[in-house]
């Protein structure tokens, strides 16, 4: 079974699943691929959950277009899969390193089950491209395993068969089991900011391409004037590498004495963080998974989520990105304290930690193995 990644949150998402996997030499072997599509950030959750990849394509640089990133990796792919064929590719998500590993595949005529399946904005260019390439990974998948009903009623309504959607939850609250009990130290600058007392923290993160040029000047905008209205906010802005991110952000806010500029954190670092803050601003998927399950209140810069579960249970609400909804939002969070008291009670909708337990025998059961063989007590897929 080959396992196919190139981001940092496919690797965080797919790290326990692979680790599971380990468990159980005898019935899959695993083979890592990583395309490297996000070299350093990848980089940093290889190395947390000590994970070797067995071939890295090393696809990522500098301001490549998508249209490259797909034609490298998707070359270099056919070439792997000819040296050693699997027996199932299993993608995550919706990045183009899952659109082009589920396509090749797909010319090989090799089963893929694709986890995190489901999850739609019905507007193609939001987020883009992800929204199209997880809409085409659902036509190329033979497994579906989908965190919520929600993404599975999706599904169904496109013609899925019921028989190929399984309901696990999300890796995500797997991979955050693994990685909160770690003993670690944050870097002293940052921890110096976190253990300030009588201070309004916010995390800060975008990286959308949507969120390009204007709408992240605005973002920016929303921050000074925040600055401006609240004497006791800090805000932590982990800074992309990107440059089209950079520049603008570094022009409007690294003067500012009260932004702190990060590059990304590694993962144990960057939930350690999200713990310490009263919010937290992002364009980010993963994070409005992961902040039921850390009872941290989180506005949404996008003007759709593809994950209502989360907006459902209070922990998210999707505010956009014009300066005056952010400013105003973020008074009525941090000043009135409107809405943070409700968030840590409602529970979280993506999962209970056991996702890739659930994953991983139905994809035995695929490849033919017998479950009843093994003493690994059955897991029941929540539905």
């Amino acid at each position: 079974m080959a396992i196919i990644f190139g981001t940092r949150p496919e690797a965080i998402k797919l790290a326990p699943l692979i680790k599971f996997c380990q468990q159980y030499p005898e019935i899959v072997k695993v083979r890592v691929i990583v395309t490297g599509q996000h070299r350093e950030m990848l980089d940093q959750v290889l190395e947390l959950f000590q994970i070797k990849p067995d071939w890295d394509m090393n696809v990522m640089k500098h301001d490549q277009t998508l249209s490259e990133v797909v034609a490298i990796s998707l070359t270099k792919l056919e070439a792997i899969f000819a040296d050693d064929r699997p027996d199932m590719v299993v993608v995550q998500g919706d990045t183009s390193t899952a659109f082009v590993g589920a396509l090749a595949a797909f010319y090989q005529q090799i089963p893929i089950a694709h986890i995190e399946a489901g999850l739609r904005t019905g507007d193609r260019f939001h987020p883009y491209p992800e929204e199209v390439n997880r809409r085409i990974i659902s036509v190329l998948s033979n497994l579906h395993f989908v965190a919520t009903k929600g993404a599975g009623n999706n599904l169904r309504k496109e013609g899925v068969p019921e028989k190929f959607i399984t309901m696990t939850g999300n890796t995500v609250i797997d991979a955050l089991g693994l990685v909160l009990g770690q003993p670690r130290n944050l870097p002293s600058s940052l921890a110096s900011i976190l253990e300030k007392d009588d201070t309004r923290r916010i995390l800060v993160t975008v990286h959308r391409r949507e969120n390009h040029g204007k709408p992240l000047q605005e973002i920016c905008s929303a921050i000074n004037k925040l600055l401006q209205i609240t004497t006791n906010l800090e805000v932590i802005f982990l800074v992309h590498p990107n440059p089209q991110v950079q520049s603008i952000v570094r022009r409007r806010l690294k003067s500012q004495p009260r932004v702190h500029l990060y590059p990304p954190l590694n993962y144990w670092s960057f939930i350690q963080t999200m713990t310490r803050v009263d919010l937290v601003l992002t364009d980010s998927g993963g994070i409005q998974e992961e902040a039921p399950s850390l009872g941290v209140p989180v506005l949404v810069l996008r003007e759709k989520t593809e994950r209502p579960e989360a907006v459902e249970v209070g922990a998210v609400k999707v505010i956009g990105t014009k300066t005056e909804d952010i400013v105003s939002e973020v008074s009525q969070l941090l000043v009135k304290r409107q809405g943070l008291a409700a968030i840590r009670y409602q529970g979280n909708p993506f999962g209970d930690g056991r996702a890739c337990q659930r994953i991983f025998w139905v994809i035995a059961r695929y490849l033919g193995v017998k479950k009843q063989n093994y003493l690994e007590k059955e897991i029941v897929t929540p539905r």
